[in-house]
């Protein structure tokens, strides 16, 4: 893996995509244990646009009947979390009376899973789980529980597999941290 440029930053190597893959296949596991069996078909809430491959990756590995529906918000400019979340685009399906899993790529500060958990309820689901490809345990200090977690990270700012710099870098299969001059 070789360093790479978006925008005026430089990213150094952080997870190989072969790492991430074997994340996503524990999570999908535990996933599937909780809904093995189930009757109802529970509602994946893809949140855009980070979440697009992982979500992907992970249907691939569910065995069970899913539905799926995306929504928008926001709370990154360039490498700063704003701490306020706008919602971009609503909900593009139902959720109501419904088991949703909320898929993240990455949780930090837990503003946004707080909001999505609120407006879940408020449109009516039946219960909602939060699953996240990454946790940055040191800045997540919400009361809300992470049913699914695939890794863990130090506080850093990321790209690639879904995550960007400015809408650049999503398309990497690898994630890159920035690159900061220290060697580590």
């Amino acid at each position: 893996m070789e360093k790479i440029t978006l925008h005026d930053k430089t990213f150094k190597p952080f997870i190989p995509y072969e790492k991430i893959s074997a994340a996503i296949d524990a999570v999908a596991e535990k996933i599937n244990k909780d809904f093995e069996g189930s009757e109802e078909a529970p509602v994946l809430l893809c949140v855009l646009n980070g979440s697009i491959l992982f979500t992907a990756e992970l249907m691939k590995r569910l065995t069970f009947n899913c539905e799926l529906v995306s929504m928008k918000l926001s709370s990154y400019v360039g490498t700063q979390s704003t701490g306020a979340v706008r919602q971009i685009m609503g909900l593009s399906g139902s959720v109501t009376g419904k088991s949703v899993i909320i898929i993240e790529d990455i949780v930090d500060t837990g503003n946004t899973i707080v909001d999505l958990m609120n407006i879940v309820k408020a449109y009516g689901a039946k219960e909602a789980k939060v699953c996240t490809m990454l946790l940055k345990p040191e800045v997540y200090k919400k009361d809300v529980k992470l049913d699914y977690v695939g890794m863990e990270i130090p506080n850093a700012f990321i790209v690639g597999f879904g995550l960007d710099y400015d809408e650049l870098g999503r398309n990497y299969k690898d994630i890159y941290v920035i690159d900061d001059g220290k060697e580590e």
